[in-house]
């Protein structure tokens, strides 16, 4: 894309953001009135306008305690936006319809105003409230896949986890927690399928501690990772030495023989942010074609797009990135973008299977809502 579409793309979405964040204000305004009636309307605008822009302000060259501020600021104003943006939609498109058949009386009295205000309150508070709440619990998820054309003997317990984007709001804390889940589990081989980092390596808070915990994952062959979009950009050499360090395997089109008896292949994904330097995505047909296609083959590959590429050579595909929506309504999104944007699917007998999991960590909001953090466990036969 050239840099006139850039630039008007950007003022197409800033116009609807601001759009939207004028019908929310007026709205909260005219509430606020009803309870403090000399509320000044300047103060109100400028602290709503500064909270509503942090999310754009985030992406400037800020001081990093300013910009530790904005960015917490906006990843919870994120959440926040989109539920009032529902309700008060949902309230006023109820109002306009018991008008329209005549069980609201108008004009309206005042005391609709008042309840109109109170519900959405109530339903954006709750809504947040939770999804912050779920967003700091980890579910376990298991499966059992048969291995089409060469059963395990033994079989093979693999976990993936996807989507830890660290650097981003409370994705620190929760890491020594599924670490410690994991290695409960007792894994074979631990695939991380994408979105390690969070764009930038310099977000995350505490490096060494991060690098320690990864590093004190226990699996009998291994922990293997693969990129998705975000772990690329200016800084992708530091994530790089970051996953070196934590003896993670990164895979960049290549694959790895786990004990002569199963290939783990991890693929580059198609649209990084920012780019992974001089790394770029090849085509499967020329890294299958090297394949010792009688062992069963694992795909990581982060984002589950063009599912058609891996044909019956394939047993098994590992994908994460969709966050299965993350928070309602957009696991709605979600599925309708997605050929599978959560769980296990296989089109047909000959089709490999495919696991799509949520994620193990949030992007942008730190809030869950229909959704949860988790970590799949895999039983191969």
């Amino acid at each position: 894309m050239d840099k006139f579409g850039l630039i008007f793309g950007a003022t197409i979405i800033i116009a609807i953001y601001g759009s939207a964040n004028y019908y929310i204000a007026s709205k909260i305004y005219q509430w606020l009135r009803l309870f403090f009636p000399s509320v000044n309307l300047k103060l109100f605008a400028s602290v709503y306008i500064f909270i509503a822009f942090s999310m754009i302000l985030a992406f400037l060259p800020l001081p990093s305690s300013v910009n530790n501020l904005v960015s917490w600021l906006s990843a919870y104003w994120m959440g926040i936006f989109v539920y009032l943006f529902l309700f008060i939609l949902m309230v006023h498109l109820i109002i306009l319809i018991g008008t329209m058949v005549k069980i609201i009386p108008t004009p309206l009295p005042q005391k609709f105003h008042f309840f109109a205000g109170f519900i959405v309150v109530l339903l954006t508070s709750s809504f947040v409230g939770y999804g912050i709440y779920n967003a700091n619990q980890i579910k376990h998820v298991s499966y059992d896949i048969l291995m089409k054309e060469t059963p395990l003997p033994g079989g093979m317990k693999v976990i993936l986890i996807s989507d830890l984007h660290l650097g981003a709001v409370n994705s620190e804390k929760r890491l020594e927690s599924i670490v410690d889940d994991i290695n409960k589990l007792e894994p074979d081989i631990v695939c991380i399928a994408g979105d390690i980092f969070n764009d930038d390596y310099n977000a995350i808070q505490d490096p060494e501690r991060a690098m320690n915990l990864l590093k004190s994952i226990t699996a009998t062959y291994g922990v293997y990772g693969s990129l998705g979009n975000h772990d690329s950009g200016k800084t992708f050499g530091d994530m790089i030495t970051f996953l070196e360090r934590s003896n993670i395997k990164l895979l960049t089109d290549e694959y790895q023989i786990i004990d002569e008896r199963l290939i783990v292949y991890g693929r580059v994904d198609p649209s990084p942010i920012g780019g992974f330097g001089d790394i770029k995505r090849k085509d499967s047909t020329e890294i299958l074609a090297s394949i010792d296609t009688n062992l069963p083959i694992i795909v990581m590959d982060h984002t589950p797009t063009k599912l058609e590429q891996y044909g019956e050579e394939i047993d098994l595909v590992l994908a994460g990135h969709t966050h299965r929506g993350q928070i309602f309504p957009g696991s709605l999104v979600t599925n309708a973008i997605f050929e599978v944007d959560y769980g296990h699917y296989q089109k047909d007998a000959t089709s490999p299977h495919v696991i799509v999991t949520s994620g193990v960590g949030t992007w942008g909001m730190p809030m869950r809502v229909g959704t949860n953090n988790e970590i799949v466990r895999i039983q191969l036969r």
